[in-house]
């Protein structure tokens, strides 16, 4: 991996990493369970749905690793596409039914400690890895296996903007 491909991954994990923790760190209960409408997401919803989804994407990346590089040459898109899904709320998509909060975690440290402790893993593949990250497209989709990584890291992004959403929402307990 170039070096600045992988001081740029390993900054945007830090970052997102800590950011989460910031935001989740020292909620109320009463916090972590409001919902602005019955039909948007609580904080502690958000998080769940990280520790679901995380690990889904975490093993494709696993899947694809574990297949021969190339021939792949170029992505439909720029990184800069990819870094603005984490910024651009603006559109937006239900997820997967796969990776709904099922209404399951109760603890946010809990959560924040399973987010964390894989990040830590992919953390240490980004720092470490000599593969051709961008030789390697994952699963048809046009995108490689870099910007797929930082894909994940941009994807919690994203829901730590829906979490400051939910805490500016009008009701929020302060």
């Amino acid at each position: 991996m170039a070096p600045l491909d992988r001081e740029r991954l390993t900054a945007h994990f830090e970052m997102t990493n800590r950011w989460l923790a910031q935001e989740v760190n020292g909620l109320t209960a009463a916090q972590l369970a409001f919902k602005p409408t019955p039909d948007k997401w609580s904080i502690l919803d958000v998080v769940e749905h990280l520790t679901i989804a995380e690990p889904q994407y975490w093993q494709w990346v696993q899947d694809c690793l574990k297949q021969p590089a190339g021939p792949f040459a170029r992505p439909k898109h720029p990184d800069e596409e990819t870094l603005w899904y984490g910024i651009d709320r603006t559109e937006r998509n239900k997820t997967a039914a796969a990776r709904e909060s099922k209404g399951e975690l109760k603890d946010a440290r809990k959560g924040l400690d399973q987010f964390l402790k894989l990040r830590a893993e992919m953390l240490a593949l980004v720092k470490s890895t000599q593969e051709d990250l961008r030789g390697r497209e994952i699963q048809k989709s046009g995108t490689d296996l870099y910007q797929w990584i930082l894909m994940i890291s941009v994807h919690s992004q994203r829901h730590l903007l829906q979490i400051q959403e939910i805490k500016a929402s009008p009701g929020y307990p302060r």
